[in-house]
Order: C-alpha cells, then structure tokens, then sequence
C-alpha cells in the first residue's frame, strides 16, 4: 500500500481527480477553457518530474524568481503593516457577511498581528529558498500561502467584494484578476520548484546558513514593527511628505472619466435561468416570461489619469464644508488625525504634549484642527476626557485612515502641501517643529 501511495500511478489520480473537482466547483465567473489551460499546466507539472529533471536551469530561474517576488512583496507590506491590516480586515468583513460565520469576525479583531505575521512569513520563505533551507517545509508552506492568496484574489475577482488586494501595498494596486493572474503565475512556478525539488541544494555550508536564516527572521520581525511604532519608511500614498494635496485632487491632463453601463438580471419564469441584459435588449414588456430581479451599474471603461485623492471632503461641526479654505491656508497649519476617537491612544502623557502643542500653537495664530470620523458626541467625550480645546471637523474613516498611519497622527500643511507628518509615539514638541520645519 504505502509503495502504491508514492508511486506514478497514485500521483496521476489524485491530481487528475482534484483538478476534476476545481474545473466542475468553479463559478461561471471564469472562463471554464481558461481554468481547464490552467489545471492542465499544473497536472503535467505535478507528473512531470523526470522530464523537468533533466533541466535543472528551470528550476533555479523558479526559485529565482519566487524567493525574490515574496521577498519583494513581504517588504513592501511590512513597510505599512497597519494598511495591510485594514485590507485584511476589508477581506474578513467581506466573508463575515457573505457566510455568516463569526470566525472572520475573530479574525478581523486580530488583522494586525495577522499582517505582520503574513509580512514575515513572505520575506522568511523567500530567504529560505534562495539559500535552500529546509526545502520541503519550504515549499510546502510557500504553497500553502499562495494557495491561500489565490483564493482570496479569485473570490474577490469573482464576486467583485475588494477592489485591490494590498498584494504590493500603495506601491502597485493591481486589480483583482490581476492579483489573481499574478497568483496563478506563482502557483504553476510553484509546483515546477516540487517537480524539480531535487535540484534546490544548499548554497553554503549548514552553520552559515542557519546564520543567514537567523538574521533573516529578525530582520523580518523588526521591519514591519517598526513601520508599526513609527510612520512607513516609504510613503507611497497620495499624502505623502512633499505632496501637495490639491492637486492630487485634481486630474490628469488627458483625463477621461469611467464609463458605465447599465444592466439587468431578468429571470426566465420558465427555467428559472437569471440572464443579464443591457438597455438596447432587456425584456421589459414580455412579462409573461421575464422576472426583473436586480439593475446594475457595470464599469465598462477604466478612467484614463484620475485624481489621486477623490474622497477628501472637510466639513465643520455644523456640517459645513472646510475642504478649501484648509487647503488654501497660506500660512503653517496642523491636521491632528484621529480617525476613530473610541480607540485613539490613551496615554495621558501624550495627550498632554498635545494640549501644550495646541496652546502654543494657537498663542502664535497657527491653526490646528482635530480630524475624526467620530460622532459628535464621541468627540465630546473625547475633549472632556482629555481636556482637548482644539476643535474637530468631519472627514471618512477611510480617508484619514489613508492619510497617516497613527490614530492620532499629526501633519503639518501649508497652502496644501504635506511638510510633515508624525506617529503618536514621535509626537513633537512645538518649539522642535516650529525650528526645523517652520522657516
């Protein structure tokens, strides 16, 4: 028995057979010649091994490019581990609606952990397989996450649930089937590193490696926490130090705005099949033999050199908008970004710096302005708390989530541009800002 579990035979039927299910279980939403081109690659490459044996240069190009890729891909995230986070949280919100299931829920609470341990685990696999480090954990658990990771871009994709999946952070936003085309890429590389596994050897003698293996899980470790404790070290946002945010808001010369179309899903009284219409042909007469069930908007066309910034809108406790006479202040001015007061740092220390910040600030007419999602009487409990005299305007969560990593996070503007930005754990002292970044 256990001579026929790892025999050729026994191999051929089981990747056969899971192929079989994934070409039946997969939603009309791809393409079933497209999905049957794929699970042909990967059956061939799993029964493949003698032949990809014989080229042991396919099997280092793969390990070149799969160990630099999640290399790659786990610093950039750990660079911003908290915005990897909210995407994480993004994604479980999602399943939490779509199944019910209050486990996502769990994992939403701990997205954070989660990110950085999904950053280290990306830059640490891809240092594993290029020095060859314990190759078949290696690779099992590099297929492992892929495998997880292509779910969640194809589910994404499929259903249209994420618009981007944070795969490369603000550095690269790819689209959902690109995120999956790009998964899909490493899964087929993937498997030829199993079909070649022979040829991934050791690139230097045992104590060296496990030397490299050990600066490399510190370093991974303490990358990404710091980026926690402090700001990214490399801002990729529309916020970023030097930028200017009005005409971030602005859009490109060639611009062309998206184009739509609307849809309609009928169902067949008859066969109970739903098909989708457009406006030239939906049967909205024939009411013998169609149901109206739902009218979308479907984006057709991409938007050509958009604004950077769409959704930045100020409004004051009053509900009135503010949005251009803080951007067109000429003079120095300061954005206390709090997005949700509720989980705001509660160090007394620190919001002590910040009240003599405010006071010395204001004593000189330099305006500073709280920025929260929060409700107003939220933001009442928050200033009686903290004895906070400085006011608050009304910005989307998203938003100032975008803006600067920390709740609360400081930034100083002039005449719409960014001339700096600090975590809370950085929090300056006027006189220090006022010398250094106030000329």
């Amino acid at each position: 028995m256990k001579n026929f579990l790892s025999s050729k035979l026994f191999r051929a039927i089981w990747s056969i057979g899971l192929a079989a299910l994934f070409y039946f279980i997969c939603p009309p939403c791809f393409s079933k010649t497209t999905l049957a081109i794929i699970l042909g690659i990967l059956v061939l490459l799993v029964n493949g091994t003698p032949i990809i044996s014989k080229w042991p240069w396919l099997t280092h190009i793969a390990r070149i490019l799969v160990g630099c890729l999640f290399i790659f891909s786990g610093f950039i995230k750990a660079n911003d581990p908290l915005g990897f986070s909210y995407k994480l949280e993004e994604y479980f919100v999602v399943f939490k609606a779509d199944t019910g299931l209050g486990m996502f829920e769990w994992f939403a609470h701990i997205a954070l952990p989660l990110a950085i341990i999904i950053c280290v685990s990306e830059m640490l696999l891809g240092v594993m397989l290029l020095i060859g480090y314990k190759r078949d954990l290696t690779l099992w658990l590099l297929f492992a996450q892929i495998a997880f990771f292509t779910f969640l871009t194809f589910y994404s994709a499929c259903y249209n649930k994420v618009t981007h999946c944070g795969c490369f952070g603000d550095f690269l936003k790819l689209k959902p089937w690109e995120s999956f085309w790009k998964d899909i890429a490493l899964m087929i590389l993937i498997t030829l590193l199993f079909a070649g596994k022979e040829h991934i050897n050791d690139l230097t003698f045992p104590s060296l490696q496990v030397t490299i293996f050990i600066i490399g899980a510190i370093a991974s470790f303490a990358f990404p926490i710091y980026a926690y404790r402090n700001l990214p070290p490399l801002d990729f946002r529309a916020y970023a130090i030097g930028m200017n945010i009005k005409e971030n808001m602005k859009p490109g010369a060639d611009y062309q705005p998206p184009v739509y179309e609307t849809r309609f899903k009928y169902e067949n009284l008859k066969t109970h099949e739903v098909k989708e219409f457009d406006l030239k042909n939906y049967p909205w007469e024939d009411t013998l033999t169609w149901k109206w069930v739902a009218t979308d908007n479907v984006l057709t066309k991409e938007a050509v050199n958009p604004p950077k910034i769409t959704d930045f809108t100020v409004n004051d406790a009053n509900g009135n908008p503010i949005t251009d006479s803080l951007l067109n202040n000429k003079d120095y001015s300061f954005l206390l970004v709090c997005y949700d007061l509720k989980k705001t740092e509660e160090d007394e220390s620190l919001h002590a710096k910040i009240n003599d910040f405010y006071t010395l600030a204001t004593k000189e007419n330099k305006k500073i302005i709280g920025l929260t999602a929060s409700s107003a009487e939220e933001i009442n409990a928050y200033k009686h708390a903290h004895q906070a005299l400085y006011d608050f305007a009304s910005v989307d969560a998203i938003v100032l989530k975008t803006m600067v990593r920390s709740n609360p996070g400081l930034i100083l503007i002039k005449d719409g541009t960014v001339i700096m930005n600090w975590h809370h754990n950085n929090f300056p002292s006027y006189s220090e800002v006022k010398q250094k970044y106030m000329n």
